[in-house]
């Protein structure tokens, strides 16, 4: 396959989305209209030459070169297309910040693929990047929806092979999602969780995962109430989001049927009814600000398009 020409540019936008939803551990993510932009141009050199400029106020502590989550997933790509690695730039605009709980390492291993993927001429297909993007991230629920857009339900069949399910989002269910200037690593919090659990907890879950889809899927306030409760990860996990107990109750009290950790956190996902986001939002920024914790809540919608890569006109 040839290399594609010095300069060649693909700009490729991809979602924010909010993963372990509710009961939904390692399993259910949902895309939001929230974009990080990355701009993928060919340089002159080899495998060893990655470039990296990021365009906002987050994300100053990210690095070019070979290791680089970006490139690291490009180079998947090309391994799998038997094409030589080739020199990149990425010029990233993020509005997805790191370390959030918002799928900001999803959306680099998204933009590697698809931007290679492009560069390669698509060579391949959408279930392969699927495939490759999983076995970076390690689980599915951040780099499914990232990459196809939606509310997607993610289980690895007894055949080994992945399995997505697309499933429904009334649009009388509005997310707000509250991101604080505090960051907590995903590894962080997941070594604050047990190595085991009993089968209580994983039965309530189960039960709970079956009322909040219906309840996404139907718009029943009553039963996204009753399902956005988890037993695996969020009893674990709420300790080291400073204030966030705090932020959970002034959400609910401003009229959220539910508010959950998003992703591995701090961010915190709030649904309620589209008429009460905008006073969600304000409840969740208002509380993590008395607890001295600058924060940006936003109502979002469901980004329904995933990924989407197009070449940059000259």
């Amino acid at each position: 396959m040839g290399k594609p020409e010095i300069g060649t540019t693909v700009v490729v936008d991809v979602p924010a989305t909010t993963a372990n939803l509710g009961p939904g551990f390692d399993c259910l993510g949902a895309a939001l209209d929230l974009n990080n932009q990355f701009q993928l141009k060919v340089l002159e050199g080899g495998a060893e030459r990655f470039e990296l400029i990021i365009e906002s106020k987050e994300g100053s502590h990210l690095r070019g070169g070979p290791d680089n989550l970006v490139y690291r997933a490009a180079q998947r790509v090309w391994r799998e297309v038997g094409m030589q690695p080739i020199a990149l730039e990425a010029r990233v605009q993020l509005a997805v910040p790191p370390a959030r709980g918002m799928g900001s390492s999803a959306t680099a291993i998204v933009a590697g693929l698809m931007g290679a993927n492009a560069l390669a001429g698509e060579a391949l297909g959408k279930e392969k990047l699927l495939e490759l993007a999983i076995d970076i991230e390690g689980h599915p629920d951040n780099v499914v929806p990232s990459l196809l857009g939606g509310l997607c339900l993610t289980a690895q069949a007894a055949s080994r092979r992945w399995r997505v399910v697309r499933c429904e989002w009334h649009e009388n269910v509005q997310a707000v999602v509250a991101i604080p200037s505090i960051r907590l690593s995903t590894a962080d919090a997941r070594r604050a969780m047990p190595k085991q659990i009993v089968v209580p907890d994983a039965v309530s879950n189960l039960g709970s995962l079956t009322l909040l889809l219906q309840g996404l899927r139907s718009g029943n306030g009553d039963l996204i109430t009753d399902g956005m409760h988890d037993r695996l990860h969020e009893p674990y996990r709420w300790p080291l989001i400073q204030g966030g107990s705090a932020v959970r109750k002034a959400a609910m009290d401003a009229g959220a049927w539910g508010c959950v950790i998003s992703g591995a956190g701090p961010s915190l996902l709030a649904l309620c009814p589209p008429e009460k986001g905008r006073a969600v939002a304000e409840a969740m920024e208002k509380s993590w600000e008395r607890e001295g914790v600058n924060t940006r809540a936003l109502p979002l919608k469901l980004q329904s398009g995933g990924s989407r890569w197009r070449p940059k006109s000259s």
